[in-house]
This record gives structure tokens, sequence and C-alpha cells, in this order.
């Protein structure tokens, strides 16, 4: 049997007849600090298949936030419960796709099934919370272990009668139900906090019944008692789980394990101090368009020795489409593109961009860069700077330029406008010759977005490769003074006062060897 939370209509239709007064308190104004995932290296951004996207540290206040154990995404907001039985809602601020802060906190208690608060610790002990596709929260508690089902979180439960709850039968009183995710099509996945255990520690809804899983925990916490704490799924099946440890000897221990629909299982990343750690015991999945992002949060356990963290991070495309599996090679072809402040060094798409890679590949054996130009500095404020791009290329000069080429859409390549990316300068789609950008940081907004109201933002831009050495000498041409009176339109103000010459272009395996 399938256990799906569908829409519960009589249900719905009653407690709608009445007339409840939210219990929230006003909207709480919080003190953050930001956070470095690396305190010794702050460039240091990456492990494994994550790359972080900005972090804060939430004070606790006057009114004691803390204690958060569950964390869910929805509608632009993180939703989550906490330990002593209230529910917390968290605005984000973010710039570009990093979280800069947390504006606004509203909280409130999680009533029961007469519509009171709980009072007693082994009844108000929440540890999960999960969004159902009909538009319900499900609420997981330990100590007294249970699932609840709430129309609104400041409204009265409704209990749930699953089978799912079985997997705590027996299970130490804070050592329940702690992981709590439901699946796009509203099935079930949950964990127990325990790991290596003879009994297995999560359940799976397959469609055709419950499934067993044993999700062991990654090295290192596998040797300092590693568990789940938290789970969240993403729209193509593939679930994340959150695994912490802790001992008073080696500190906090926290790792991301994802498992795909078919049941390949991959670590994402692990870490330890001195990386920014700390209770981890929420996480949440957010999808914008084709990229995936995950939102962790620690439990303080209202203790001022711990800190409540909220950081974000990006799952690589290829583990956010197919964890486990190897990522592909694709083909690409070197090339050196020699300036007057440096080389760059570019990897062209060759397999996946094949018409723009081999165009500019042309471009490159005809010698038709030879005495072209860097030319253009658009430099986006605000975030982690520099940022933007640098325009390079025959400024449509007749006696360089090529014909034009079909327009290769980021949609049909999976290539993307991120740090290092070239992408051809263009009219309409159609008309790229030879003139193209670097990007500098990532820049998604120049990505094809087919499903887009304004027809301009469909087609995007063509990616077709990337910059794989030399980005000092891209920075340092944009860098280069810009000229306030040249260029027309938008491009007034940004075009170099001294364009950086080009002195030549060749294949990197076309260099003359050492003698």
């Amino acid at each position: 049997m399938t256990y799906k939370f569908a829409p519960f209509a009589a249900l719905a239709v009653a407690l709608a007849l009445i007339c409840i007064p939210s219990l929230a308190s006003e909207p709480i104004m919080p003190q953050t600090v930001t956070v470095a995932f690396d305190p010794g290296d702050p460039a240091n951004e990456t492990i494994g298949e994550l790359t972080y996207r900005g972090g804060i540290e939430l004070e606790p206040g006057e009114d004691e936030i803390g204690g958060i154990s569950g964390l869910e995404w929805w509608e632009g907001k993180l939703y989550a419960v906490m330990d002593d039985g209230r529910w917390l809602v968290m605005t984000p601020r973010e710039i570009g796709d990093r979280l800069a802060d947390i504006l606004e906190l509203e909280t409130g208690p999680l009533l029961d099934t007469e519509g009171k608060r709980p009072r007693r610790k082994d009844s108000a002990d929440a540890e999960a919370i999960a969004r159902s596709p009909s538009g319900e929260w499900l609420v997981a508690f330990e100590r007294d272990h249970r699932i609840w089902r709430y129309t609104a979180l400041d409204q009265p439960a409704q209990p749930v009668d699953t089978p799912v709850i079985g997997l705590v039968a027996g299970a130490k009183s804070n050592g329940g139900l702690e992981t709590l995710a439901t699946t796009a099509d509203g099935l079930l996945f949950a964990c127990g906090e325990w790991a290596g255990a003879q009994k297995p520690n999560c359940l799976r809804d397959t469609g055709s019944g419950l499934a067993s899983l044993d999700i062991a925990a990654p090295a290192p916490l596998d040797a300092r008692g590693g568990a789940p704490t938290d789970a969240d799924c993403a729209g193509n099946g593939v679930c994340y789980v959150l695994f912490r440890s802790y001992s008073r000897e080696e500190g906090n221990g926290v790792a991301i394990v994802a498992i795909g629909p078919d049941g390949n299982r991959e670590t994402l990343a692990s870490w330890t101090p001195p990386l920014a750690i700390d209770n981890f015991e929420g996480l949440a999945v957010r999808e914008e368009g084709k990229r995936t992002y995950l939102y962790i949060v620690s439990d303080n356990n209202f203790s001022s020795a711990q800190r409540t963290l909220v950081m974000k991070f990006e799952v690589s495309p290829r583990a956010a489409a197919t964890p486990g599996v190897p990522e592909k090679v694709f083909d690409t072809t070197n090339v050196v593109l020699q300036t007057t402040m440096g080389d760059i060094t570019i990897a062209l798409e060759t397999e996946r961009a094949p018409i723009t890679a081999a165009n500019f590949l042309r471009y490159v054996d005809e010698g038709r860069f030879a005495g072209a130009a860097c030319y253009r500095a658009m430099r986006v404020t605000g975030g982690e700077q520099p940022s933007g791009f640098v325009q390079c290329g025959a400024q449509n000069q007749p006696d360089r330029i090529l014909p034009p080429i079909a327009h290769e859409p980021t949609s049909e390549t999976g290539l993307t406008h991120t740090d290092g990316a070239l992408s051809m300068a263009r009219f309409a789609p159609g008309t790229a010759t030879g003139d193209f950008s670097i990007m500098i940081r990532n820049q998604h907004g120049l990505d094809a977005q087919p499903s887009a109201e304004d027809p301009e933002q469909r087609p995007g831009f063509a990616v077709f490769g990337y910059v794989i050495g030399g980005m000092d000498v891209v920075h340092a041409i944009h860098a280069t003074q810009v000229d306030p009176a040249k260029g027309e339109g938008f491009l007034k103000g940004q075009m170099l006062a001294e364009p950086v010459k080009i002195i030549g272009a060749r294949r990197a395996e076309a260099a003359t060897a050492p003698e």
C-alpha cells in the first residue's frame, strides 16, 4: 500500500468553520553575523560537490530563538521547528545567489489536537518538519514518538496514522524520528537518529510499499557516532540526508548524502573544524531553474556555548541530477588567447557546443584574433567583487569576421554562465560572429530562459567554453580604466579607454616544446 498525504477535504472544511486566533508573536528583527565557511581562507568555498553560498549566525535574542531541529523551504521563506515545541519562520535576504542575512523571524507554539500548547518536554520536542504537496505541514516529535499534521502551523494538530512511525518503535526517548521528508508526489522518506545498528535507520515509500534503508554515516562521522538529523527531497526524486556527530574530544562533524530514486548514493561533502560547523539538525532543498540549493541550520540546544548557524550551499549539477553516477567527461579543445596583459587558457566545449566552439576555433586557426582587442568591461555593482564580464573580439571589422552562426542556447547545451564562462556576443539569435565575453562571477541571468514571460530573455546567450588558466588576467583587463564618454546607449561608460590588444591565439597543443 502507498501512504500518500493527499488533501483531506472533509478535515479542511471542518477546520475552516472554526475561528481560531493566531498565536504567532510579532515579527522579530534578529541580530545576525555573517559567517565564512573557512575562517582561515575565506576564498575557500568549495567542498566535495557543494559550493558555499553564504551563511549567518543568528543571535538568540530576548525571544530565545534556538533549538532548531528541522527545516523546510517554501515560497521564499525557511520554516523550522524547535525543541521547545515552537514553529519558526525565517525571511532571508539574498544578494544574487548568496544568503546575506535573515531579515525577520516569526514564531509561535505548535498546538496539540485540542488547540493547546504542550507543556511537557516529552510532548513538545519537535524534531522534523515537512510540507506535503497538498499543502499540509507534517511535524515529527520524539520522546512521545508521533507525527502530527497541521493545515497551518498556528492551527490545532491532527494525528497521522502511518506505519512510518513503526521505524522508531522501541527507540530511545531522545533518539526517535529525527528526519522527515516528502517527495513531489507525496511519498514519505524518514530516518531515525541512529546508524550502524542492527536495525535499518530509514524508510522510503516506493509507491508500492515501504522499503527499509540502512544509510551509513560517511567518514569520518562513522567512527564518531554519526546519525541522520534531517532530510529533504528535490522534485526529481533525489533526497538529501544530513548527518551530524559530536564528541567532546573531536567536536562536531557534518555530512550530506544524496540518494537517487534508483537507490544510488553519494556523499556530497563531509567536514569538521576548523571549517564553519555546529550541531546541524535541519536541511531544506530549494530549486531555482536548473540549480539546486541546500540550506542547513544548527541546533544550539539553548546553550550559550553553541551557535545557531544558517548556511547555504549549491549542489553541483551532476550530483543533483544523478548522485552516485560519475560525471561524464565531454570533449574539449584548449586554446591560448595571448594579450598584452598576459595569457588566458580556454577549454572550448567542442562536444556540447559544437557550432560555436568550431566557429571560435576557425578564428583561432585563421589568425583572425591577432590584432583584435578586449574593449569592454561590464561591471556589476553589489555582491562579491569584481563582477560582470570582459568583452573581446573582432568588433565586426569586415576583414576579420566570418558569416554568422546558429544560436546554441544553454537550455540545449547544458552549459551555464558561471565564473570564467565564454559566451558569444550577438544582436538577435543567429547573428553572432567573432565577439565574445568572459564572465567574472556567476551571471546566470544570461542563460536561456525558455519559459520567461519576456521573449527577449528566452534565448539567452551561447556559452561555448571556460577559462582554465589566467583568470587573474581577465580580472586585470576588467579593472582597466573605462572612458565615460565612449560607447552609445547602455554601452556608454563600459568601453575601455585603452583597449587591451590580443596579440594572437593558438591551440594549446600547438605550443612550442621547451628546449
